[in-house]
């Protein structure tokens, strides 16, 4: 009961002066930004972008969102539209996820 003391100054103080200690030590170094995922697509009628997807045994929006530094919606986007040129061909999957494979 009654909770938690309150520290002296001198202990105060002294935290304070190990808090500094610790972040000189760190160097506090460059903080890196994070990078946003692109909103517009690759051209899927690119053959670069077409190669590079004959690579891959299996296309889900995951895959092709992290290899072409795309957002998931963009993802999905891009593979129906090229499930629909019939460059590659729709697996199974579900409401969530959509599973494809390249054409050969």
């Amino acid at each position: 009961m009654g909770g938690k003391k309150k520290l002296t100054l001198k202990q105060m103080e002294r935290m304070r002066a190990k808090k500094d200690e610790k972040s000189e030590k760190k160097g506090g170094g460059a903080v890196s930004e994070k990078k946003s995922a692109g909103i517009v697509p690759p051209d899927p009628k690119s053959e670069k972008v077409i190669s590079e997807l004959k690579k891959l045994r299996v296309l889900t929006p995951y895959t092709v969102a992290t290899r072409f530094n795309l957002r998931l919606s963009v993802a999905k986007h891009l593979l129906n539209e090229l499930a629909q040129r019939g460059l590659i061909e729709y697996v199974s999957g579900s409401k969530n996820i959509k599973i494809y494979r390249p054409v050969d």
